[in-house]
């Protein structure tokens, strides 16, 4: 049977059919907008040689599209209440493999590996948006084939992850992104595109996972704490935020550090590229 999930009308029958109850602290918010969907098949860029993870699938409705279009489809579901549900509204499929896991708590190489999946995948998603910067670091740390993310997210960590130096949305996580990807904002999204409505507004982001990172550093680590450090007062100059940070030294080892990277000590951490920082990175090991 088929069932038009973007249909509100449809969508409401089938959550009313099984009694489901959507659970807040899994951040159930279910997509209805057609056009939503077809910008994201779209910026996905997704063919039938394409094998497509997607985490968090709800009821089914952006899986659907995701099986019409690709070779091989991979959804992992944390609800074990949806499965029942994932069954009928994708049974016309032969192309959809549902894991009932935690994403989080899942090696997702070892999942691919199992399935022989052995070429780079897509991740498509509309993401718990609770859990959206754990989720996508843990795919980029971990190192899994991707080719790139479309992902829908909360407005703000969206303009975060895509923000540029000296912007206001510009901080430690449009690092942790930008150095493993290249990211672009494909659409806005409405509030009563979803069932029920979020509390706030929703962005798809694009991210394509680069093959090589976006800064070369020997100790990532370091760079991570010289970011983080240079964020953790806003307000203050990157000399006084650094200063004392952790272990990286007093003011005057800062300072010395600053001048060797040719930074003003006056400039605050939100003014520095990625390439300032990974600079930084590579000359404190000079120190």
């Amino acid at each position: 049977m088929n069932f038009n999930l973007s249909s509100s009308k449809i969508t409401g029958e089938i959550i009313k059919k099984y009694g489901f109850k959507m659970t807040k602290s899994l951040g159930q918010n279910f997509l209805i907008n057609e056009n939503i969907l077809d910008k994201i098949i779209e910026s996905a860029d997704i063919s039938s040689d394409d094998v497509v993870l997607e985490i968090g699938t709800g009821i089914g409705t952006l899986t659907q599209r995701l099986c019409e279009n690709a070779k091989k489809v991979i959804a992992v579901e944390i609800d074990r209440n949806l499965i029942p549900i994932l069954n009928e509204t994708l049974s016309n499929y032969d192309n959809i493999t549902i894991i009932n896991k935690d994403i989080l708590k899942t090696d997702i190489n070892e999942e691919l590996k199992n399935l022989s999946i052995n070429q780079k995948i897509k991740v498509v998603a509309n993401l718990p948006y609770y859990i959206t910067t754990p989720i996508i670091m843990k795919v980029l740390e971990d190192k899994v084939n991707v080719d790139c993310m479309v992902l829908m997210l909360q407005k703000e960590v969206a303009e975060r992850m895509n923000a540029s130096p000296s912007t206001k949305d510009y901080g430690s996580l449009s690092i942790a992104v930008q150095y493993y990807c290249d990211t672009a904002i494909v659409c806005k999204v409405p509030k009563s595109s979803f069932i029920p409505e979020p509390n706030v507004d929703s962005l798809v982001l694009k991210l394509v996972v680069n093959e090589k990172r976006k800064v070369d550093i020997s100790n990532e680590d370091l760079f991570f704490k010289i970011v983080r450090g240079s964020f953790s007062k806003r307000r203050k100059t990157i000399l006084n935020s650094l200063s004392n940070y952790e272990d990286l030294g007093d003011k005057d080892k800062i300072q010395k550090l600053l001048e060797i990277s040719g930074i003003d000590s006056k400039r605050r951490g939100e003014t520095l590229s990625i390439y300032e920082f990974a600079n930084l990175a590579k000359n404190y090991e000079k120190l």
